[in-house]
């Protein structure tokens, strides 16, 4: 089988400098679930975790440590919430969602470094990781799909 024949290689790999411009210029842009807890976990994180999602979405769970601050309120509202001297991390529903970028644009017009917290709260949850309402925080058990049984981390 030629190479025109396999999607996967139908069009050529990129070069490795190439691959290592575009793959660590991702890393500067995104940060995913995992990486999230366990900075959160171990203090002080160095950056500030925004939930750009609206009210009932807030209300239904979030990130613990989470600042609320939906999309359409950024640019009014972050200087009173958000100190503009540690990186923002941001997070919508999911990776069917772009809200998360939408919200890191409004906080890149502001000013502010910003990177985006792929798999959003969907993947959050999937990796049984706590979720936070008005009640408390509570846990639920990690979907063994995404997520190694008996941990929170696939160690990569």
């Amino acid at each position: 089988m030629g190479t025109n024949e396999n999607a996967v290689l139908r069009v050529p790999p990129a070069s490795p400098a190439d691959a290592l411009a575009y793959f660590t210029g991702q890393l500067a842009f995104r940060t995913d679930v995992s990486d999230v807890h366990s900075a959160l976990e171990a203090g002080d994180p160095g950056f500030t975790l925004v939930d750009s999602r609206g009210r009932a979405a807030w209300d239904q769970g979030r990130a613990p440590g989470a600042v609320h601050l939906p999309t359409d309120e950024i640019a009014s509202r972050a200087a009173g919430l958000v100190d503009p001297a540690l990186p923002v991390v941001v997070y919508c529903w999911g990776p069917g969602c772009n809200g998360a970028y939408r919200a890191a644009v409004e906080f890149a017009k502001l000013g502010y470094q910003v990177k985006e917290m792929i798999g959003g709260m969907e993947y959050w949850i999937r990796e049984g990781l706590p979720v936070a309402t008005d009640a408390g925080v509570e846990r639920g058990e990690p979907d063994p799909r995404t997520v190694p049984v008996g941990g929170v981390s696939c160690a990569c």
